[in-house]
């Protein structure tokens, strides 16, 4: 697929059913071309977000523990070969992909064989998913918008007999939030490996903070505003390339880390003359806090500019932020 054959018709169409945000009825691919097109530019594009949550979850310590990997609502297949690029393709026994259309896995399919040769990879079977085989790792991309009760209650259960579970969505209020409701739902039977640093009840649920939501900003490949077709792109979709928002939760059955005093901060920075003001999630809940340019000067610089997750240990004065450093990535 060139820049020049992209299926417009199929990508407009696929647009427009994302800011709709409603279930689907049924299949949505229609062609070969319409995947290609799709895995080229907006499937890219949620292949940035995974880069960014990948990278998240190497700093704070994690890894799959092998087994399967199940891409379910596999669309073109992004998810599974992100997470196969990153960990490498050895990690893993086996890839499953999996979703409505046969199209979408069939073509899933084919680009993981070619990219990684050397693993085994499959279309689901009903059977498969209606079993209780144990999967190694679930990744789940963009799919909250298409799910009726009775799809949701089928991935809550196959979240269930999962190991651990990557779940990645757009960075949207009413996403975030479903993600999180999710996400406390899951926890008694989980370990919260990120972004969350405690497994307390969602505090962005809380009536207190209806006006916040928990998303994340992922940062463009270096060089993207030099290549003209993603100029091009951008303007043609409606899209604004420098930003990338997204929410997540990465869980595993009997994760154990050490998150004492440890922040992630939520959304984007606030930058202003004296101090930055940033949204800090921590075991203590949710908080407003300021980045005092007097008392911490490199942090003050530091925040605004960062490309990687913002996850700090800090140390506080009340609400001002006097020092703290940055987890290793």
């Amino acid at each position: 697929m060139t820049w020049s054959e992209l299926d417009w018709k199929s990508l407009d169409s696929n647009r427009q059913r994302f800011l709709e945000g409603k279930p689907g009825e049924g299949p949505y691919w229609e062609s070969e071309a319409a995947l290609a097109s799709y895995d080229k530019t907006f499937g890219e594009r949620i292949g940035w977000k995974w880069d960014a949550v990948l990278l998240e979850l190497r700093m704070r310590g994690w890894k799959p523990s092998g087994g399967c990997v199940l891409d379910w609502g596999c669309g073109s297949g992004i998810a599974g070969r992100r997470v196969a690029r990153f960990f490498g393709e050895t990690v893993f026994e086996s890839m499953v992909v999996w979703d409505h259309s046969p199209i979408a896995a069939d073509f899933a399919c084919n680009a993981a064989t070619a990219a990684f040769p050397s693993l085994q990879v499959s279309s689901a079977t009903a059977g498969y998913l209606s079993s209780n085989e144990e999967v190694g790792t679930l990744l789940i991309s963009h799919v909250l918008n298409e799910l009726d009760p009775a799809a949701r209650q089928e991935l809550m259960g196959l979240i269930r007999r999962s190991r651990s579970v990557l779940w990645v969505e757009p960075g949207s209020r009413d996403a975030s939030r479903a993600l999180g409701r999710a996400r406390d739902e899951l926890v008694p039977e989980f370990g919260v490996v990120a972004p969350c640093t405690h497994a307390n009840p969602c505090p962005v649920l809380l009536p207190e903070n209806e006006r916040h939501w928990c998303h994340h900003f992922a940062a463009p490949p270096p060089g993207i505003f030099a290549d003209s077709n993603w100029v091009k792109f951008g303007q043609r979709a409606g899209i604004d390339l420098r930003s990338i928002p997204y929410s997540f939760i990465a869980l595993e059955k009997n994760w154990k880390s050490d998150t004492a005093g440890l922040s992630r901060v939520i959304g984007r920075t606030e930058a202003f003359k004296p101090y930055v003001r940033i949204l800090n999630c921590d075991s203590g809940g949710l908080a407003q806090l300021e980045v005092v340019k007097r008392s911490a000067p490199d942090l003050y610089k530091q925040l605004p500019k960062s490309k990687l997750p913002l996850v700090y240990r800090w140390e506080r004065d009340g609400k001002d932020v006097v020092g703290g450093s940055a987890l290793d990535s």
